[in-house]
């Protein structure tokens, strides 16, 4: 049988999909977040806010347990905060960060379906 010869149909090419794919708006959210935990320095300061026992932690309190300056931590906070992740709340001179109800849920979600 030569390529010209060939069926036209093979089995399986035309399967319908379970579920729908991402569609690119949501490809593109999601790897923005993605990328925003995906550095080590912003997973652990995930992991810190989380293990709150209030739900919140200042800024002033994020610098020691990972050894940057407070700069460098705001600067992580804002890429978390940017991605949906973290909330911010200016209380005077200090910065407080809780997590966004539901979006590491949400997060978890998403990946499980891709």
């Amino acid at each position: 049988m030569t390529i010209a010869e060939a069926p036209t149909e093979q089995a399986g090419c035309c399967a319908v999909p379970e579920r729908a794919p991402l569609a690119e708006d949501a490809a593109v959210a999601l790897a923005r977040t993605l990328k925003a935990i995906a550095d080590p320095t912003r997973l652990r300061l995930v992991s810190i806010v989380a293990a709150s026992g209030d739900g919140e932690v200042c800024v002033c309190d994020l610098t020691e347990p990972v050894g940057l300056s407070q700069p460098t931590i705001s600067h992580h906070l804002k890429v978390l905060v940017e991605a949906g992740l973290l909330h911010r709340e200016k209380r005077g001179t200090w910065a407080y960060y809780s997590l966004v109800p539901g979006a590491l849920g949400a997060l978890a979600g998403t990946i499980s379906n891709v």
